[in-house]
């Protein structure tokens, strides 16, 4: 397997694409790219997002239990460096999003030991940004 990283490309699906679109843009400070009435593209810390217009459904959210607490599944986001998380995460908290899980330190100790903090968007996307102070622990098992 390669090395590089290389962006990745994830389309999601919001039911409302104009809330999503200042969320994503004014709140997380993604660039925007091309659009249309149904999608947004956005340079997501480096990587193709694109919100997706969805009807909104009923489905119940789902969690799973990692160390004591219930992570939203499915989820995703990025890992940052330990300053850019810190200096994010109070960013974060002065917008007055409503964290799911606060940010905290995980696995203390433990292989993989990293902060960690969860929120959602607008339309019920869960998203976790996260970093180690050894990014080698990145894989660590």
């Amino acid at each position: 397997m390669s090395k590089i990283i290389s962006p990745f490309h994830l389309a999601i699906p919001v039911y409302n694409l104009r809330e999503c679109r200042l969320f994503y843009r004014d709140v997380l400070g993604c660039e925007e790219g091309r659009s249309s009435d149904q999608w947004v593209d956005f340079n997501f810390f480096g990587h193709q997002l694109v919100i997706h217009y969805k009807p909104k459904d009923n489905s119940k959210l789902h969690t799973n239990s990692v160390d004591g607490k219930d992570v939203p599944v499915p989820h995703f986001g990025v890992v940052l460096s330990w300053d850019i998380f810190h200096a994010f995460a109070e960013d974060i908290r002065s917008k007055n999003i409503e964290f799911v899980i606060e940010p905290y330190v995980r696995f203390e100790g433990l292989a993989g030991e990293q902060a960690t903090m969860f929120f959602y968007d607008p339309s019920g996307n869960a998203l976790e940004f996260k970093a180690f102070k050894d990014m080698n622990q990145l894989f660590a098992k």
